[in-house]
């Protein structure tokens, strides 16, 4: 009988899985976590919106976001005064139920420390007239993580076709 020498090295009983692997695994569950993160902080962002909260809303964007919107009718916007204008003027007034959902979401991620998610956005509220209706966006933000936080650095959104439907 021949004794093997140990090598220090140990060997796996399951020959179907190498470190490779392991590592993919691994990478795969932390970019997974890192979107869902994404997403969250997203949906996060909208709440802060559809709830009137400018103060709220300062803490997830950065003082010098980019946006590409209707309301600026294809003008890059840069700053915060753009949005404090409808914060201040129509989003706190709005005292009718406001509900956001995002659809479809799917996020890039560019690095350790960027991101970018696309989604469509459905947007429920009541007119002045008291009916339901319906509006669709489709946005795309970019994210980037910096001083230990994400900040949104831009966005973009579109309204194409139907821009809104009543009930």
């Amino acid at each position: 009988m021949v004794a093997k020498k140990n090598s220090g090295i140990k060997e796996s009983t399951d020959s179907s899985t190498t470190i490779e692997d392991e590592d993919s695994k691994e990478e795969f569950l932390v970019a997974d976590r890192r979107k869902q993160e994404i997403i969250k902080l997203t949906e996060q962002l909208i709440t802060t919106i559809t709830g009137g909260d400018y103060e709220a809303y300062t803490k997830f964007v950065d003082p010098q976001l980019t946006c590409f919107e209707p309301e600026a009718f294809g003008n890059l916007i840069e700053g915060m005064d753009f949005h404090k204008f409808y914060f201040d003027n129509v989003l706190a007034k709005n005292s009718k139920s406001v509900n956001t959902s995002i659809l479809s979401p799917h996020v890039h991620l560019l690095g350790e420390d960027a991101a970018c998610i696309a989604y469509i956005r459905l947007t429920q509220y009541i007119d002045k007239d008291g009916m339901p209706r319906t509006k669709q966006t489709e946005e795309t933000r970019l994210w980037q993580y910096r001083d230990g936080q994400w900040l949104n650095v831009h966005m973009h959104r579109s309204q194409n076709g139907v821009r809104d439907m009543m009930y």
